[in-house]
Parts: C-alpha cells; structure tokens; sequence
C-alpha cells in the first residue's frame, strides 16, 4: 500500500395526616416519574479533567466539546449521519466526573458511575495511567467504557480479549512512528537526537515507540540525551540543562498538557529551542496558547487528523461553529476526540436494531460498535484493530509559526496513512517497525 501524503430529580409529595392512601399514591406516582424519566434517557459518564494541572489545556476542552455535543445530539442539531435527535431518540442525561486525584479515585469513581449512577456507558480518560487501571474494571463490571483520548498501547494488552472497553482515538504508537517518518520526510539530515518524557506509562511507550521507529527508518541518528521526569513536576531547569550539554538537533517529547507547554516555555527561555527543533508529539493542544513562547519551526503532532488538523467537512464545521459560539475559543485535539467517541456511541445507539425512542440493550450496543466504520468530526473512523475496539486513522503533523498580527499558522503539514502508523492486527507493534514495517510501502 503506498502512502498518501498531502500538505434527575425527585418530585415532593405533600400528604395529611393519617391520609395513608394518598401517600401511596405520591409513592407510586414518583416510582412512576422516575421510571419514565429513566427510559427515556441514556445517562452517560464524562471523566475528565476539572481541575489540576490537566485541566486548562486537557479536560476543560473536553469537557466543553461534551457539552456542546451533548446538546447538539438531543437537539437534533447535526448533520447527517446524525441528524436524529438523541441516541436513537433518547436525551443524553450526562454525569460529569473529574479524572483528577489517581488511578485509585478513578476507580472508586467508575464503580460509584456504574454501581450507584446507574449510568449505561462511560466516555473519558486522558491520564494513560487512569486508563490502564480502568480497563479491567469495565470488564468486571460489564459497562461500556470508551476512552477518548488516553494513548498508552498497552491498554489492550493489559485487557486482552476486550468486551466492553473500547478506543476511539489512536495509541502512541502511531504518534510516534508519524514523529519520525515526519523527521524523515523534512530533516532527513538530523544525526542527533535528545529526548525527555514522563516517567510512567504514556512517556515510557512513545520514547520506546519512538525510537524504534527511529532505528529502522533513520539508522544514522544518535540518541544523545533521554530525561524522565516525574509527571506534573513542572521545573524542567535541570533535565534543559542536561539536554543543552548533549547538544541535539531534535528534542522529542511527548510531555501533554502543562508539563508540555510549561517545558517549551522554559526550553525556548532558556536558549535550548535557539538551536535545537522540539518535536511535539501533543503540541496542537496548544496551538492557540503558544504565542511567542514556541519558537518557529516547532514541530507539532494533535495525536491523529484532530483540531487544527481536522478535515474540512460538514460534521467539523457544525462542531467548530457550536465550539466557539459556546466557549469563545477554537476547539483543540481533545475537544475532536472528545466529540469523536460521542458521535461512535451515538453511531452505535443508532444502529443497534432497538425501535426509535427505545433504550437499546447494551450488548447490541457493543456488538455495533465493534468492528464499525463511522463518521466523524476528524472524517471516517474505522474500529479494526484490537478485535474491532480500536479506532485507526491517519497521522499528522506540521510545523508552528506565529505572527503577532495574525496569529499562530501550519506549514509543511504532511498525513501518513493509518497502515503507516499501525501495526497489523495481531502484530506485535514494537516487533512490526523493527521488521521494517512488514506489508506496507510508505516511501
């Protein structure tokens, strides 16, 4: 295959005394509410992150992106395919929850959503971390879980044979690979090369990824300096004076949120980002927040075709246009993925065989979601990998310039094919790329 490249409530009731009957009846009459109230809504949770270090550039996008999409879909407001009101005529009754405080709270906070909330499916998780202690749990209890944007590969590794967890956005894998097939395309004359990550799940995987794909594609390059940071530590001055003495040409980091944009705005003050070109796995998410503090030339990745890499098609117009006239503000990658997993559940609603203005049984639910190609804010989403639960797409990345008149802009944007960036179903990914990247041809 030859790559593609192209630039509830409760009613009070008031009795008498001694009026048993009419107490009964206020009874059965609030049983009767809520039971109506409960079938003609499809409750579902939204984790995200509401507050911590993750919030500003991560979980209030997302957060916001679920509001306005929410919304949307009960108001019948969207373009086809999705231009029926509700989830096969069910209003969305959502349950906010903050991702924030560890894997442990999350877990509780999963187990009080399905177990007290009673909700029908979970749409959430940015932290990897949150992710891999999640996955598991959902299967335990039998809930429909989709992850919209956590990107550790090891999720269906650490879940074998999922059920009822799915991903609707890629894994740090195809990150990682698009990272350096970029490299290859447009600094092929880069030998030294330095990187710093996240010292757990999601920083291990990509520098891994990373650098087996830097391995097999440009085998002439030299890892001179690799830091790993805590998470949300925040104080780089001591890995950017690290990294300056291994003077590199690239500096990859696949830092989200904070720790990113608090580690560029360092690295540049400091003198680090005058000679060497960092290379953003998670960048976009600040495409609108850099400003002057990301030099020209930064390399930006929004992990997949999302934000200010997004197609130009009806669904994303409809979304930008309700984003902004909501919030004020360009929506960013995580507000896409986060409106991408809630279009795959109501594509999946939709289409699960249950009569209009039914609650569809979940299993039917599942069954249709596995496997589907759906419609998206980002274009066609496919569900081939990881038996049918997660999503390929293609990969994209571009250079950051800015201008004090006219805002931020891309240039040398470059798309890499899904079958570029992934491996094959039931391949090994780290053994696929240091096979040669087996079965495609992607020059």
């Amino acid at each position: 295959m030859k790559a593609h490249k192209s630039l509830s409530r409760w009613t009070r009731g008031v009795t008498t005394a001694g009026s048993a009957l009419a107490l009964a009846a206020a009874g059965l009459a609030g049983m009767t509410a809520t039971a109506s109230a409960e079938e003609d809504t499809f409750r579902v949770g939204v984790v995200a992150f509401l507050s911590g270090n993750a919030s500003g550039p991560f979980g209030i996008p997302a957060r916001n992106a679920a509001e306005v999409v929410i919304e949307g879909i009960n108001n019948g407001d969207l373009p086809a395919p999705y231009d029926t009101a509700g989830l096969n005529g069910l209003t969305i009754d959502p349950v906010y929850i903050d991702e924030n405080g560890g894997t442990s709270q999350q877990v509780e906070e999963f187990r009080n959503l399905v177990e007290r909330r009673d909700v029908d499916a979970v749409v959430g998780y940015t932290s990897s971390g949150n992710c891999l202690a999640i996955g598991p749990v959902a299967e335990e209890l039998e809930m429909l879980t989709i992850a919209f944007d956590c990107g550790t590969p090891r999720l269906f590794e650490e879940v074998e044979s999922p059920q009822y967890l799915f991903r609707t956005g890629l894994d740090a894998t195809a990150d990682n690979i698009g990272a350096v097939r970029y490299l290859q395309d447009t600094r092929p004359d880069v030998t030294r090369i330095a990187g710093i990550q996240q010292n757990y799940a999601w920083g291990q995987d990509s520098w891994r990824d990373f650098q087996a794909a830097l391995d097999t594609l440009m085998p002439d390059t030299e890892i001179v300096a690799e830091q790993m940071p805590q998470i949300f530590q925040g104080n780089y001055g001591s890995e950017i004076s690290a990294l300056q003495t291994a003077r590199p040409e690239i500096v990859h980091s696949s830092f989200w949120g904070g720790d990113m944009e608090a580690f560029v705005t360092q690295a540049n003050a400091r003198g680090l980002l005058d000679t060497a070109t960092a290379l953003l796995t998670t960048g976009e998410s600040a495409f609108y927040r850099f400003e002057d503090r990301a030099p020209d030339g930064t390399i930006l990745g929004g992990r997949g075709p999302y934000g200010v890499f997004a197609p130009d098609n009806a669904l994303n117009r409809w979304f930008t246009d309700a984003y902004v006239e909501a919030h004020g503000e360009q929506p960013s990658y995580p507000s896409h993925k986060m409106a991408q997993a809630l279009l795959g559940l109501k594509h999946a609603a939709d289409n699960a065989g249950a009569e209009a203005g039914t609650k569809p049984d979940r299993d039917a639910i599942i069954e249709t979601l596995r496997g589907a190609s759906f419609e998206s804010v980002s274009g066609t989403v496919r569900m081939d990998r990881a038996d049918g639960h997660q999503a390929v797409q293609d990969m994209v990345y571009g250079e950051y310039h800015y201008d004090s008149s006219e805002g931020p802009r891309l240039e040398n944007v470059i798309h890499y094919e899904a079958e570029c960036v992934t491996a094959p179903e039931g391949e090994d990914p780290v053994e696929w790329i240091e096979a040669g990247f087996p079965g495609v041809d992607c020059e």
